[in-house]
């Protein structure tokens, strides 16, 4: 069943580090997607927009936009576009990174696009390119979040970039956000909830609470990024480990964990998670792994997601002859979500199962650390 909407959400920040291999592979699943979908309005979310070294590689950028918009998939069917990049990064104390490209189909007539200072709609022309700090950008709603979030990071380049749509009469907000990450497996291992966690916590609930506190009239929201959710890795730890033997490396700063004949079956490090069956572990089945994952738990009363049927986002390895292995560096997670208001569950048409679609995009291929993660749907 061809999707109206199509929502993708990506940690692009790999495949600028390598955009010879990794950016060309990217674009190829990205557009295989539209092929199979068919929208009539594509929100692609982008996280770390021009690599994690975004001092040398912003530069390309600009061409995957060049690409994205005169690629034959999107070029023949979509004539109209819009396009935020928050790229300045000379502007520590705001840049985020983020990028919003929006694609609106000739079969598609009756959308508008929120003017955030004016507070009213206006249709969309042609393609509308905004790049920069996008602090002057009416149609943009930016936030990077408060520096004592995230106090050991304080350039952090972490907020929300939302954007305000009406497609054939319906209200929506779309939502890029990207959250704080783990930063050491170590002090993630300690305690559940870990600080990152609580990190992440507040930064959610300062956007929530915003959205509904704003003098905006409140619509229903769609919000996809790299939330950086991860597992109870506290949990998974203690679940892996429990008939096993902890070695604590004399620095404190790795620890091992054994079997009976002393094989390493778990390692744990600052920046290394290693099982000694990780693949299998934690991508063969996946139930196991999702009985820890409860970020978004005590948010459930304001908010929804969909059933996850896809093995975790992150961390992929980024070597384009090893797509399908995971790194052995971060316990592995369902980092890139769209979850949405309950509100806008109500304008999802769900007559039947196949009506809604949340995957995967390029399972087998290798799309960076992040796989994109997308959801397919008709508006009622």
């Amino acid at each position: 069943m061809a999707a109206e909407v199509l929502l993708i959400t990506a940690n692009v920040g790999s495949i600028f580090e390598d955009p010879e291999n990794m950016l060309k592979i990217w674009m190829e699943e990205f557009l295989k997607l539209i092929r199979d979908q068919k929208p009539e309005f594509v929100a692609l979310h982008c996280q770390e927009v021009g690599g994690k070294n975004y001092e040398t590689s912003m530069q390309h950028v600009s061409k995957f936009v060049r690409d994205v918009l005169a690629s034959p998939e999107i070029d023949g069917q979509f004539d109209r576009a819009v396009i935020l990049l928050d790229e300045d990064f000379n502007r520590a104390a705001s840049f985020t990174a983020l990028g919003n490209l929006y694609l609106v189909s000739r079969r598609l007539q009756a959308v508008r696009l929120w003017d955030w200072r004016e507070e009213a709609y206006r249709p969309v022309e042609d393609h509308e390119v905004y790049s920069g700090h996008l602090a002057g950008v009416a149609v943009a709603d930016k936030d990077k979040f408060p520096l004592e979030y995230f106090p050991n990071c304080k350039w952090s380049r972490k907020g929300y970039l939302r954007t305000r749509w009406e497609i054939r009469g319906t209200e929506l907000d779309l939502v890029n956000i990207h959250l704080f990450h783990d930063a050491c497996n170590m002090i993630a291992i300690e305690a559940s909830p870990s600080p990152y966690c609580e990190n992440r916590r507040r930064a959610l609930q300062h956007t929530l609470d915003r959205f509904h506190g704003d003098k905006h009239s409140n619509v229903p929201f769609f919000i996809f990024g790299d939330f950086n959710f991860r597992v109870n890795t506290h949990g998974v730890v203690k679940h892996l480990t429990k008939d096993l033997k902890p070695l604590a490396k004399a620095d404190l700063e790795m620890v091992e964990f054994h079997d009976d004949t002393e094989t390493v079956v778990l390692r744990v490090g600052k920046k290394e998670f290693f099982h000694s069956t990780h693949q299998d572990t934690f991508l063969q089945d996946i139930s196991w792994l999702r009985s820890f994952d409860r970020e978004l738990d005590e948010f459930q009363d304001r908010l929804h997601e969909f059933p996850i049927e896809f093995p975790p986002s992150y961390p992929f390895e980024e070597n384009v002859q090893r797509s399908q292995y995971l790194m052995k560096t971060r316990c592995p997670s369902w980092c890139d979500r769209i979850v949405m208001s309950k509100s806008a569950l109500e304008i999802i048409h769900q007559e039947e199962p196949c009506d809604v679609t949340y995957g995967m995009v390029g399972r087998d291929r290798c799309m960076g650390d992040h796989k994109p993660i997308y959801l397919a749907f008709n508006l009622k």
